[in-house]
């Protein structure tokens, strides 16, 4: 066994794995860019090597400076995660190069599954089940087009080297062929280098089904069972689980045998992830479903998680285990089952706003308290703290969270309640959107497919289950107690609002979801309060700290667990039944605002210009795509919000920016 290796990663991939090792009695190497200096993976290992700059391009993917951080370190081994580094051939030949071991597959099989076309062939050759389509050499845009024809519509337009849901075009009918594939060339050869693509039938109500595979130097391979990962936003992934719900036991055998035939072709070593796309009739027809391989991921994948929830086993220590030469731990008769986990990408994005990458600082960060490793209730796999920024160089996710139940019925309500108790501060994140999915029909029901969330989004976006009500009692307890402990204990300063005489009312000012709205709270004689928000009804208010953190808020019938953190006016209310944000106002800091100026666009997070589609002197009409922005490896459009004439472009294509930062000038 190694007895230090270095982790090529950063995040909570690299604190996953230093964890392993460290229980494996085994050294870590951590590296790091500017960005990452003071990061929580860099303390999770025993030495850290600073490797370049904040963007990828100067640190993470500089593999020639984090090999000579291995040489340098004594370093045995390379462990590259996932993302970066993880599926080059080139640089798993340059660590064998370099005295290194690679923990992962051979380069042969990163690149025979890396270019989806060739993957393809091969896999046809080993008798793996394949949507129908054209996967040949032959580019030319007339035959792309009669191969098409030929499968019929709808149809899916793949690149070929593509990945993370780039390069990706539905067409549904024969007349809008040619400039669907313009486009996607385009983008393929912008994001991969290559203009190469492949032409499939586009499966309906498809489900994506994974197969978690492994191989070892001796000859065998192994199935570790599937993960259903249907659930996506712009064809990335969501909400993981295992098993697939609806799986029978013989579709499960059928694509576990297909998984290993597929890794076997490639003389497959390591952890890998066979993804297969499944055609159902009918949601509850589960002998209906015919499954197609899509590709192999030659990694560790972020979902992993839930495989070793329900398996019991500690995939990184296979991972160690295999590269350094041991055969499986276990055969296939041996790898058993228990339970039903899922797992939830909480991310900085903004859901209600076409999932638009956020960036800050985590003010707060207060999660569920996490139980054993494996087969654990509640797990969460991060790389930040309480404290820590999002920065706009890196992937957006800021946590994975795992549950574990001994039905899927038990995990939903455990995924729930850990959602409930994830509190996140100072910038946007997905945790309520989260929620939203989880309690939804269709996925409760596990009514599942790749259309899940634009089927669901009535009850997916722009949802507040806490309610004004509820908010705005919630903030003003908060208010009076924090009053209470700055003011003292005498009798004329106590929070239920003691008055030797009379009564009297105080009023504040809130801001609910862009509207104004006035409250009025009465201190009655004897100490008791009641409380009116906006032209409701008042209703008597009264509330309650226990030990630990919130408290109890009785207003309107209801009687509500609350927590109030503030971000200068805003108030962040997390309540049982969800969260909300609310203003409380100080009406002299407002007093004679401007008017909200216009002819103004600003870049809507921090990122980098990718291009403009105007010139100084160009008229525009509103809704007009006037610029290409580009944060957290995902492109944002910025559009005109009315009519208008470009009268100056203030940042040229590459330019870094901030967030705020005016782009353009409109007259």
């Amino acid at each position: 066994m190694f007895k230090k290796i270095l982790i090529a990663n950063r995040g909570e991939i690299a604190c996953r794995v230093a964890a392993t090792a460290r229980r494996m009695g085994i050294q870590t190497v951590a590296v790091y860019s500017d960005a990452d200096a003071g990061a929580k993976h860099v303390q999770a290992c025993d030495e850290a090597v600073h490797v370049g700059g904040s963007a990828p391009k100067d640190s993470y993917l500089r593999w020639e400076r984090i090999l000579q951080a291995a040489k340098d370190t004594g370093a045995e081994a390379v462990h590259p995660g996932y993302g970066f580094l993880s599926e080059n051939e080139d640089f798993a030949k340059a660590c064998t190069a370099a005295g290194l071991v690679f923990i992962g597959p051979p380069a042969s099989a990163i690149l025979a599954m890396g270019l989806k076309a060739e993957s393809k062939r091969l896999m046809e050759t080993a008798g793996v089940p394949l949507v129908p389509g054209y996967h040949g050499a032959d580019q030319d845009p007339a035959l792309l087009q009669r191969e098409a024809d030929r499968i019929g519509y709808p149809a899916l337009i793949k690149a070929s080297a593509g990945g993370g849901g780039k390069g990706m075009r539905v067409v549904e009918k024969s007349e809008d062929f040619a400039a669907a594939l313009a486009s996607c060339q385009r983008e393929a050869i912008n994001s991969f280098g290559s203009d190469a693509v492949l032409i499939e039938k586009y499966v309906q109500r498809p489900r994506h089904i994974e197969i978690q595979v492994f191989g070892d130097t001796h000859g065998n391979c192994v199935y570790l069972f599937e993960r259903d990962c249907s659930v996506q936003r712009r064809h990335q992934k969501v909400l993981e689980e295992a098993p697939a719900p609806g799986m029978t036991e013989a579709l499960r055998a059928q694509m576990g045998a297909a998984a290993v035939a597929a890794a076997k072709a490639v003389n497959y070593v390591g952890a890998g992830t066979v993804e297969f796309i499944v055609e159902q009739t009918a949601y509850d027809q589960p002998e209906s479903m015919k499954f197609f391989f899509m590709e192999m991921n030659t990694r560790l994948q972020v979902e992993h998680p839930v495989t070793e929830a329900i398996t019991g086993l500690d995939l990184v220590e296979w991972q160690l285990r295999v590269a350094s030469g041991e055969p499986l731990p276990l055969q296939q008769s041996e790898i058993r089952m228990t339970g039903h986990a899922i797992e939830a990408r909480i991310c900085a994005e903004n859901p209600d706003n076409n999932f638009l990458p956020a960036t800050g600082t985590l003010q707060v960060y207060r999660k569920p308290q996490a139980t054993s490793f494996a087969r654990s209730s509640i797990r969460i796999d991060d790389g930040v703290r309480e404290g820590d920024t999002i920065s706009p160089f890196y992937d957006s996710m800021v946590a994975k969270l795992i549950v574990h139940g001994d039905t899927r019925e038990q995990a939903l309500a455990r995924l729930d309640q850990a959602l409930a108790q994830t509190h996140i501060v100072g910038l946007n994140t997905n945790v309520q959107f989260l929620r939203h999915v989880v309690r939804s029909a269709s996925f409760a029901t596990a009514k599942l497919d790749t259309a899940l969330i634009p089927r669901e989004s009535a009850v997916l976006f722009k949802q507040d289950p806490v309610g004004l009500q509820t908010a705005a009692a919630a903030v003003i307890a908060d208010a009076l107690q924090a009053e209470a402990a700055a003011q003292g204990h005498d009798p004329f300063s106590r929070r239920d609002g003691w008055q030797s005489h009379g009564i009297t009312q105080r009023r504040f000012e809130l801001e609910y979801e862009g509207q104004a709205v006035s409250a009025q709270l009465r201190y009655e004689r004897g100490g008791a309060l009641s409380l009116q928000v906006g032209e409701a009804a008042a209703s008597p208010l009264q509330f309650t700290s226990p030990e630990g953190e919130g408290m109890w808020v009785q207003f309107n019938g209801a009687r509500t667990h609350s927590q109030v953190h503030a971000q200068g006016e805003v108030r962040h209310v997390f309540t049982p039944q969800g969260a909300v944000r609310i203003s409380l106002l100080d009406p002299l800091a407002h007093a004679g605002e401007a008017a909200q100026e216009g002819g103004r666009l600003t870049a809507p997070m921090p990122g980098k210009v990718v291009s403009f589609s105007v010139k100084a002197g160009d008229r525009v009409l509103a809704g007009q795509a006037l610029a290409v922005m580009e944060a957290m490896k995902m492109e944002h459009t910025i559009a005109a919000p009315q009519d208008g004439t470009v009268a100056e472009l203030l940042y040229a294509p590459g330019d870094q920016v901030a967030e705020g930062a005016e782009l353009l000038k409109l007259s």
